[in-house]
Protein backbone atom coordinates (compact mmCIF):
# COMPACT_ATOMS: atom_id res chain seq x y z
CA UNK A 1 0.00 0.00 0.00
CA UNK A 2 1.22 3.50 -1.24
CA UNK A 3 0.06 6.69 1.01
CA UNK A 4 0.25 9.83 -0.92
CA UNK A 5 -0.42 12.67 1.63
CA UNK A 6 -1.86 15.70 -0.57
CA UNK A 7 -4.54 15.77 -3.34
CA UNK A 8 -2.97 18.49 -5.49
CA UNK A 9 -1.65 18.03 -8.78
CA UNK A 10 1.27 16.07 -7.98
CA UNK A 11 -0.11 13.48 -5.11
CA UNK A 12 -3.24 12.54 -7.54
CA UNK A 13 -1.14 12.08 -10.80
CA UNK A 14 1.55 9.64 -9.19
CA UNK A 15 -1.53 8.13 -7.96
CA UNK A 16 -3.36 8.34 -11.38
CA UNK A 17 -0.01 6.94 -12.49
CA UNK A 18 0.08 4.12 -10.06
CA UNK A 19 -3.98 3.00 -10.84
CA UNK A 20 -2.69 1.92 -14.55
CA UNK A 21 -0.27 -0.08 -13.38
CA UNK A 22 -2.45 -1.75 -10.46
CA UNK A 23 -0.22 -0.76 -7.41
CA UNK A 24 -2.74 -0.35 -3.96
CA UNK A 25 -2.80 3.44 -2.84
CA UNK A 26 -4.49 6.06 -0.92
CA UNK A 27 -4.57 9.44 -1.13
CA UNK A 28 -4.76 11.43 2.08
CA UNK A 29 -6.37 15.26 1.80
CA UNK A 30 -6.31 17.51 4.66
CA UNK A 31 -9.00 20.17 2.25
CA UNK A 32 -12.82 19.11 1.95
CA UNK A 33 -11.47 20.27 -1.68
CA UNK A 34 -8.87 18.10 -4.25
CA UNK A 35 -6.48 20.02 -6.47
CA UNK A 36 -4.63 22.13 -3.77
CA UNK A 37 -3.58 25.76 -5.42
CA UNK A 38 -5.69 24.66 -8.41
CA UNK A 39 -9.24 26.10 -7.67
CA UNK A 40 -11.94 27.34 -10.92
CA UNK A 41 -14.84 28.56 -9.30
CA UNK A 42 -17.84 27.67 -11.42
CA UNK A 43 -20.75 30.08 -10.84
CA UNK A 44 -24.08 29.14 -12.73
CA UNK A 45 -23.51 29.95 -16.10
CA UNK A 46 -20.81 32.11 -16.02
CA UNK A 47 -17.38 31.92 -17.35
CA UNK A 48 -15.02 29.13 -14.81
CA UNK A 49 -12.68 31.94 -12.91
CA UNK A 50 -9.48 30.65 -11.10
CA UNK A 51 -7.85 31.64 -7.91
CA UNK A 52 -5.27 29.16 -8.26
CA UNK A 53 -2.81 28.27 -10.86
CA UNK A 54 -3.80 28.88 -14.66
CA UNK A 55 -1.19 29.83 -17.05
CA UNK A 56 1.42 27.81 -19.13
CA UNK A 57 3.71 27.80 -22.02
CA UNK A 58 5.26 25.92 -24.60
CA UNK A 59 8.28 25.21 -22.30
CA UNK A 60 6.26 23.24 -19.63
CA UNK A 61 6.39 20.15 -21.99
CA UNK A 62 5.53 17.82 -19.53
CA UNK A 63 2.19 19.79 -18.87
CA UNK A 64 1.35 19.78 -22.43
CA UNK A 65 1.93 16.00 -22.59
CA UNK A 66 -0.25 14.81 -19.89
CA UNK A 67 -3.12 17.17 -21.12
CA UNK A 68 -2.70 15.58 -24.67
CA UNK A 69 -2.47 12.08 -22.94
CA UNK A 70 -6.40 12.78 -21.31
CA UNK A 71 -7.39 14.59 -24.30
CA UNK A 72 -8.11 18.01 -22.55
CA UNK A 73 -7.75 21.42 -24.42
CA UNK A 74 -6.00 24.16 -23.89
CA UNK A 75 -6.20 27.71 -25.58
CA UNK A 76 -4.08 30.46 -26.28
CA UNK A 77 -4.86 33.67 -23.78
CA UNK A 78 -6.67 36.52 -25.10
CA UNK A 79 -4.21 39.34 -25.55
CA UNK A 80 -5.64 41.03 -28.79
CA UNK A 81 -6.34 44.71 -28.52
CA UNK A 82 -4.48 47.69 -26.15
CA UNK A 83 -3.39 47.12 -22.96
CA UNK A 84 -2.98 49.62 -20.04
CA UNK A 85 -0.33 50.66 -17.37
CA UNK A 86 -0.73 52.63 -14.61
CA UNK A 87 2.57 53.70 -13.25
CA UNK A 88 1.56 55.02 -9.57
CA UNK A 89 -1.82 55.81 -7.64
CA UNK A 90 -2.50 59.45 -9.03
CA UNK A 91 -1.83 58.26 -12.12
CA UNK A 92 -4.09 57.83 -15.26
CA UNK A 93 -3.22 54.28 -17.19
CA UNK A 94 -2.28 54.56 -20.04
CA UNK A 95 -2.44 52.64 -23.35
CA UNK A 96 0.69 50.57 -23.93
CA UNK A 97 2.32 47.80 -26.77
CA UNK A 98 3.07 44.75 -24.91
CA UNK A 99 6.25 43.59 -26.94
CA UNK A 100 5.95 40.41 -29.03
CA UNK A 101 6.25 37.48 -26.99
CA UNK A 102 5.92 33.65 -26.59
CA UNK A 103 1.97 32.63 -26.01
CA UNK A 104 0.53 31.99 -22.48
CA UNK A 105 -2.28 28.97 -22.52
CA UNK A 106 -5.34 28.09 -20.22
CA UNK A 107 -6.96 24.94 -19.90
CA UNK A 108 -10.10 24.50 -21.29
CA UNK A 109 -13.22 24.29 -18.90
CA UNK A 110 -10.47 25.55 -16.64
CA UNK A 111 -7.54 24.70 -14.59
CA UNK A 112 -9.78 22.55 -12.14
CA UNK A 113 -10.82 19.75 -15.40
CA UNK A 114 -7.30 18.41 -15.13
CA UNK A 115 -7.82 17.83 -11.39
CA UNK A 116 -11.34 16.09 -12.01
CA UNK A 117 -10.40 14.09 -14.80
CA UNK A 118 -7.64 12.47 -12.53
CA UNK A 119 -10.02 11.99 -9.73
CA UNK A 120 -12.66 10.21 -12.25
CA UNK A 121 -10.13 7.22 -12.42
CA UNK A 122 -10.33 6.29 -8.41
CA UNK A 123 -13.03 4.46 -6.27
CA UNK A 124 -14.72 6.52 -3.56
CA UNK A 125 -11.97 4.50 -0.58
CA UNK A 126 -8.74 5.61 -2.87
CA UNK A 127 -9.24 9.20 -1.49
CA UNK A 128 -9.90 10.37 1.42
CA UNK A 129 -10.64 14.03 2.12
CA UNK A 130 -10.51 16.18 5.78
CA UNK A 131 -7.44 14.25 6.67
CA UNK A 132 -4.78 16.32 8.69
CA UNK A 133 -1.43 14.30 8.77
CA UNK A 134 -0.28 14.70 12.21
CA UNK A 135 2.54 12.06 12.10
CA UNK A 136 4.60 9.77 10.43
CA UNK A 137 6.14 6.73 11.99
CA UNK A 138 8.19 3.91 10.08
CA UNK A 139 8.49 1.19 12.20
CA UNK A 140 10.27 -2.25 10.46
CA UNK A 141 7.97 -3.56 8.58
CA UNK A 142 5.83 -0.30 7.62
CA UNK A 143 5.20 3.20 7.94
CA UNK A 144 2.51 4.28 9.99
CA UNK A 145 0.54 7.66 9.04
CA UNK A 146 -1.43 9.28 11.73
CA UNK A 147 -3.99 11.73 10.65
CA UNK A 148 -7.98 11.08 11.65
CA UNK A 149 -7.33 8.04 11.52
CA UNK A 150 -4.81 5.66 11.30
CA UNK A 151 -3.22 4.36 7.86
CA UNK A 152 -0.02 1.76 7.76
CA UNK A 153 2.18 1.62 4.33
CA UNK A 154 4.86 0.50 2.86
CA UNK A 155 5.67 3.60 0.76
CA UNK A 156 4.52 7.61 1.80
CA UNK A 157 4.68 10.05 -0.02
CA UNK A 158 5.22 13.82 1.01
CA UNK A 159 3.40 15.70 -2.28
CA UNK A 160 2.16 19.07 -0.09
CA UNK A 161 4.74 21.46 -0.11
CA UNK A 162 7.86 20.95 1.76
CA UNK A 163 7.14 24.09 4.47
CA UNK A 164 3.90 22.44 5.22
CA UNK A 165 5.47 18.87 6.18
CA UNK A 166 8.60 19.97 7.74
CA UNK A 167 6.00 22.46 10.40
CA UNK A 168 3.11 20.25 10.87
CA UNK A 169 4.46 16.74 10.65
CA UNK A 170 6.27 15.04 13.39
CA UNK A 171 8.56 12.08 12.16
CA UNK A 172 9.49 8.93 13.96
CA UNK A 173 12.63 8.70 13.52
CA UNK A 174 13.45 12.30 13.02
CA UNK A 175 14.24 13.58 9.48
CA UNK A 176 17.90 14.58 8.90
CA UNK A 177 18.40 18.16 10.15
CA UNK A 178 20.15 19.95 6.89
CA UNK A 179 16.75 18.50 5.27
CA UNK A 180 14.49 20.29 7.90
CA UNK A 181 16.24 23.58 7.59
CA UNK A 182 16.00 23.80 3.88
CA UNK A 183 12.43 22.50 3.96
CA UNK A 184 11.46 25.43 6.38
CA UNK A 185 13.27 27.83 4.15
CA UNK A 186 11.56 26.52 1.10
CA UNK A 187 9.20 28.75 -0.80
CA UNK A 188 5.55 27.76 -1.27
CA UNK A 189 4.44 29.48 -5.04
CA UNK A 190 0.93 31.56 -4.79
CA UNK A 191 1.28 31.54 -0.77
CA UNK A 192 1.63 35.21 -0.79
CA UNK A 193 -0.57 35.61 -3.57
CA UNK A 194 -4.18 37.11 -3.77
CA UNK A 195 -6.59 36.16 -7.00
CA UNK A 196 -9.37 38.14 -7.79
CA UNK A 197 -11.93 37.78 -10.95
CA UNK A 198 -15.13 39.60 -12.03
CA UNK A 199 -17.68 38.21 -14.55
CA UNK A 200 -19.61 40.21 -16.94
CA UNK A 201 -22.52 39.60 -19.16
CA UNK A 202 -20.81 40.77 -21.90
CA UNK A 203 -17.34 41.41 -22.81
CA UNK A 204 -17.00 45.45 -23.05
CA UNK A 205 -13.12 45.67 -23.17
CA UNK A 206 -13.04 43.15 -26.46
CA UNK A 207 -16.15 45.97 -28.03
CA UNK A 208 -13.54 48.50 -27.45
CA UNK A 209 -10.43 47.09 -28.89
CA UNK A 210 -9.06 46.29 -25.74
CA UNK A 211 -7.53 43.42 -24.26
CA UNK A 212 -8.49 43.21 -20.89
CA UNK A 213 -4.68 43.28 -19.84
CA UNK A 214 -4.14 45.87 -16.94
CA UNK A 215 -0.34 46.17 -15.15
CA UNK A 216 0.01 48.71 -12.34
CA UNK A 217 2.86 49.49 -10.01
CA UNK A 218 0.13 50.55 -7.07
CA UNK A 219 -2.66 47.95 -6.64
CA UNK A 220 -4.37 47.17 -5.64
CA UNK A 221 -4.94 44.97 -8.93
CA UNK A 222 -1.56 44.49 -9.82
CA UNK A 223 -1.97 42.70 -12.90
CA UNK A 224 -5.09 41.61 -15.00
CA UNK A 225 -6.07 39.63 -18.42
CA UNK A 226 -9.60 38.54 -20.00
CA UNK A 227 -10.63 35.67 -18.44
CA UNK A 228 -13.39 34.39 -21.02
CA UNK A 229 -14.11 30.80 -21.75
CA UNK A 230 -12.28 28.80 -24.51
CA UNK A 231 -15.54 29.17 -26.73
CA UNK A 232 -15.79 33.59 -25.89
CA UNK A 233 -19.34 32.81 -24.96
CA UNK A 234 -18.70 33.92 -21.26
CA UNK A 235 -16.87 36.28 -19.97
CA UNK A 236 -14.66 37.50 -16.90
CA UNK A 237 -11.45 39.48 -16.37
CA UNK A 238 -8.82 37.94 -13.61
CA UNK A 239 -5.79 38.49 -12.01
CA UNK A 240 -3.66 39.59 -8.91
CA UNK A 241 -4.01 41.67 -5.73
CA UNK A 242 -1.45 43.10 -4.30
CA UNK A 243 -0.69 41.40 -0.92
CA UNK A 244 -0.60 44.32 1.11
CA UNK A 245 -4.06 45.00 0.97
CA UNK A 246 -4.93 41.07 2.44
CA UNK A 247 -4.97 43.76 6.02
CA UNK A 248 -7.92 45.50 4.88
CA UNK A 249 -11.58 44.54 5.14
CA UNK A 250 -13.43 41.93 2.11
CA UNK A 251 -15.84 44.87 1.56
CA UNK A 252 -12.85 47.74 1.43
CA UNK A 253 -10.38 45.63 -0.61
CA UNK A 254 -13.45 44.98 -2.72
CA UNK A 255 -14.35 48.31 -3.29
CA UNK A 256 -10.91 48.84 -3.90
CA UNK A 257 -9.96 47.02 -6.91
CA UNK A 258 -13.50 48.26 -8.47
CA UNK A 259 -12.91 51.78 -8.01
CA UNK A 260 -9.94 51.24 -9.76
CA UNK A 261 -10.94 49.15 -12.68
CA UNK A 262 -13.37 52.21 -13.57
CA UNK A 263 -10.68 54.85 -13.75
CA UNK A 264 -9.12 52.32 -16.25
CA UNK A 265 -12.38 50.76 -17.83
CA UNK A 266 -15.20 53.25 -17.04
CA UNK A 267 -18.52 52.24 -15.36
CA UNK A 268 -19.10 49.08 -17.13
CA UNK A 269 -16.24 47.93 -14.98
CA UNK A 270 -18.47 48.01 -12.15
CA UNK A 271 -21.80 45.83 -13.76
CA UNK A 272 -19.79 42.68 -12.66
CA UNK A 273 -21.83 39.67 -12.44
CA UNK A 274 -19.57 37.93 -9.84
CA UNK A 275 -16.79 39.08 -7.39
CA UNK A 276 -14.69 35.97 -6.45
CA UNK A 277 -10.93 36.69 -4.29
CA UNK A 278 -8.99 34.27 -2.60
CA UNK A 279 -6.26 35.44 -0.05
CA UNK A 280 -3.78 32.60 -0.21
CA UNK A 281 -2.04 33.40 3.17
CA UNK A 282 -5.61 32.91 4.48
CA UNK A 283 -5.09 29.27 3.13
CA UNK A 284 -3.68 27.27 6.31
CA UNK A 285 -2.98 23.95 3.75
CA UNK A 286 -1.09 26.31 1.98
CA UNK A 287 0.31 28.83 3.56
CA UNK A 288 2.33 28.50 6.39
CA UNK A 289 4.52 31.31 7.99
CA UNK A 290 8.39 31.63 7.20
CA UNK A 291 10.77 32.84 10.38
CA UNK A 292 12.66 34.92 8.31
CA UNK A 293 10.98 36.21 4.65
CA UNK A 294 11.59 33.89 1.53
CA UNK A 295 12.52 35.32 -2.18
CA UNK A 296 9.86 34.12 -4.33
CA UNK A 297 11.02 30.15 -5.23
CA UNK A 298 13.65 29.55 -2.51
CA UNK A 299 14.84 26.45 -2.44
CA UNK A 300 12.80 25.41 -5.20
CA UNK A 301 13.87 22.40 -7.00
CA UNK A 302 16.64 21.99 -4.15
CA UNK A 303 18.52 18.64 -4.90
CA UNK A 304 17.98 17.37 -1.02
CA UNK A 305 13.99 16.95 -2.13
CA UNK A 306 15.06 14.15 -4.33
CA UNK A 307 17.15 11.76 -1.43
CA UNK A 308 14.61 9.07 -0.49
CA UNK A 309 14.31 9.16 3.11
CA UNK A 310 13.77 5.85 5.69
CA UNK A 311 14.87 3.56 3.36
CA UNK A 312 13.27 4.39 0.50
CA UNK A 313 10.04 4.02 2.44
CA UNK A 314 9.58 8.34 2.08
CA UNK A 315 9.45 9.93 -0.88
CA UNK A 316 9.61 14.16 -1.54
CA UNK A 317 7.08 14.90 -4.12
CA UNK A 318 5.41 18.08 -5.34
CA UNK A 319 5.95 21.11 -7.55
CA UNK A 320 8.70 22.70 -5.04
CA UNK A 321 10.61 19.42 -4.99
CA UNK A 322 10.59 19.16 -8.70
CA UNK A 323 14.24 19.57 -10.87
CA UNK A 324 12.54 21.08 -13.20
CA UNK A 325 9.97 24.27 -13.28
CA UNK A 326 9.27 23.58 -9.96
CA UNK A 327 6.68 25.33 -8.07
CA UNK A 328 4.62 26.00 -11.18
CA UNK A 329 2.22 23.17 -12.79
CA UNK A 330 5.08 21.66 -14.99
CA UNK A 331 7.27 20.77 -11.46
CA UNK A 332 3.95 19.27 -10.48
CA UNK A 333 3.71 17.06 -13.21
CA UNK A 334 7.16 16.41 -13.59
CA UNK A 335 7.58 15.23 -10.12
CA UNK A 336 5.23 12.80 -9.86
CA UNK A 337 5.79 11.44 -13.03
CA UNK A 338 9.41 10.47 -11.21
CA UNK A 339 7.90 9.23 -8.17
CA UNK A 340 5.34 7.04 -9.90
CA UNK A 341 8.57 6.13 -11.76
CA UNK A 342 10.19 5.07 -8.62
CA UNK A 343 7.77 3.11 -7.02
CA UNK A 344 6.36 0.93 -10.42
CA UNK A 345 10.22 0.44 -11.01
CA UNK A 346 10.63 -0.79 -7.51
CA UNK A 347 7.27 -3.23 -7.20
CA UNK A 348 8.31 -4.40 -10.19
CA UNK A 349 12.13 -5.51 -9.42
Amino acid sequence: MIIIIGAGLSGLLTAYRLKKEGIPFKILEARTRVGGRINTIYGTGHAPVEMGATWFGNHHKQLIALLDELEINYFEQYMEGRSFFQPYSNAAANAIQIPSQPPNYRIAGGTSKLINTLCQQFDEDELILNQSVKEIRCHKNAVQVIAKAVFEANTVILAIPPKLWANNILFEPQLPSDLMTVARQTHTWMEDSIKVALTYKQPFWQQENRSGAFFSNAGPVTELYDHCNHKRSKYALCGFINDSFKTLTYEKRRASVINQLKTVFGAQAEAFMDYEECIWSKEENTFEASITALYPHQNNGNPIFNEALYSGRLLISSSESASEFPGYMDGAVSSANMTAKKIITSNSA
